[in-house]
């Protein structure tokens, strides 16, 4: 038997990057896996991928910061699945710029997508999170369902250029640790990543040009190099490294984990 067999799994943002090695992750471990992405394109792709090594998976394509996608993601799921175990708060990007020239777009566009989002979807997926857990329980049952929410080392200890993302990152550990309070006593685990330097578009070099939106993503070359020499391992992160750390989260080894924040960052702080 698989670690994650009977189980079904939302991951937001998992067309690309950390979120399509997590999709991949889990489904080799047995979850049947929703892949959310804005783009249909990379989600269909992931779908294939999963499917092609006998993995069972679907794509909800949407945007998470549109009000009314959280109740189609939840009920798309439900439609398919039946049922929702795990819940991997993913989908993001980053906009920077020096606070005193940040625009009031510029900083609300962080808080949405980054903290506003992981609410709602949260809050809709109670019904079969929460009221489920406690009819489990009712029921003498004992089930774990899982929700690991995206943060960044930047939520943890600020970062230049960044008082937007910071912001809403740091937010996301306060949703996080209430939900662990809240829903704890229905055998649902609420815990965080906090990512530090991970290989993804949006830790690219700026220099390729890549955008999302129209807004540059990435960060300078030499930057990277410099962020990359103050890391003990002295390299940046695998997206596959990163997904290592929520399927740990997601898994039955972490069932009396809640409430947490896993530091995925090399040693670059201690």
């Amino acid at each position: 038997m698989k670690l994650l067999d009977n189980q079904v799994a939302i991951i937001t943002g998992a067309g690309r990057g950390v979120g399509r090695a997590t999709a991949e992750l889990m489904a080799e471990h047995g979850a049947r896996i929703v892949v959310s992405d804005r783009d249909a394109e990379p989600a269909q792709e992931v779908v294939k991928a999963i499917q092609e090594k006998g993995g069972q998976a679907v794509a909800i394509c949407g945007s998470v910061t549109d009000p009314a996608f959280a109740k189609q993601l939840i009920d798309g799921t439900i439609a398919a699945f039946g049922q929702l175990d795990i819940l991997v708060n993913n989908a993001g990007y980053t906009w920077d710029g020096m606070l005193h020239k940040m625009t009031d777009e510029q900083f609300q566009a962080m808080i949405d997508v980054h903290l506003t989002a992981p609410f709602r979807l949260i809050r809709e997926a109670s019904p079969y999170m929460r009221d489920a857990g406690k009819a489990d329980i009712d029921a003498g049952r004992t089930v774990y369902r899982k929700i690991i929410n995206v943060s960044s080392v930047a939520g943890e200890m600020g970062n230049v250029g960044q008082a937007n993302y910071a912001s809403a990152k740091a937010g996301v550990i306060g949703l996080t640790k209430t939900v662990a309070r809240e829903w704890g006593q229905f055998n649902i685990n609420c815990n965080a990543v906090s990512f530090g330097l991970i290989d993804t578009r949006l830790t690219q070099a700026k220099e390729m040009g890549e955008t999302f939106d129209g807004i540059p993503l990435g960060i300078p070359e030499k930057v990277k190099q410099m962020f990359a020499h103050s890391i003990p391992q002295k390299r940046a992160g695998s997206a596959e490294e990163a997904a290592a750390g929520i399927f740990y989260l997601a898994s039955p080894f972490s069932n009396y984990v809640n409430g947490q924040v896993l530091s995925i960052n090399g040693g670059w702080y201690t």
